[in-house]
């Protein structure tokens, strides 16, 4: 679903998939799945989520950071995303996921931050390409 990017003092990820909407749940569900263990988290509640930028490399980290902020703020966990509607300039969906339980859900990885750092967001001839690198 998404391919670990290894790097100095932080970690990324690059994904796939046939349109924008499907890489932005994507990435929302590989940034989850970088800072925990998803396998336990059952689809108990919904959030809604939604961002806006001014292109799809600002929007992509804009949804990313306030998904960062529904893990980080309100402690829920997601365990998938889906966008509902998504334009260059902005992105709206649902996660599904629980509150975070410490006796149930374990945490692999701190996750600071959303970065522009070697940011790529694009359409290419076989779909839709993203590279994220996280700040840890």
């Amino acid at each position: 679903m998404f391919e670990v990017i290894e790097h100095t003092a932080d970690i990324g990820f690059r994904v796939t998939a046939p349109g924008p909407g499907e890489l932005f749940a994507r990435a929302a569900e590989a940034l989850v799945a970088l800072g925990f263990e998803t396998e336990p988290i059952e689809e108990r509640e919904v959030c809604e989520l939604a961002a806006t930028g001014w292109d799809w490399e600002s929007l992509l980290v804009n949804w990313l950071s306030e998904v960062l902020y529904v893990l980080d703020a309100r402690r829920l966990l997601l365990k998938r995303v889906e966008v509902t509607q998504i334009s260059p300039e902005a992105v709206s969906g649902r996660g599904y996921g629980e509150p975070w339980n410490a006796e149930r859900h374990r945490a692999k990885l701190i996750i600071k931050g959303v970065t522009y750092h070697q940011l790529v967001v694009e359409q290419r001839p076989e779909g839709w390409y993203a590279q994220v690198i996280l700040d840890t």
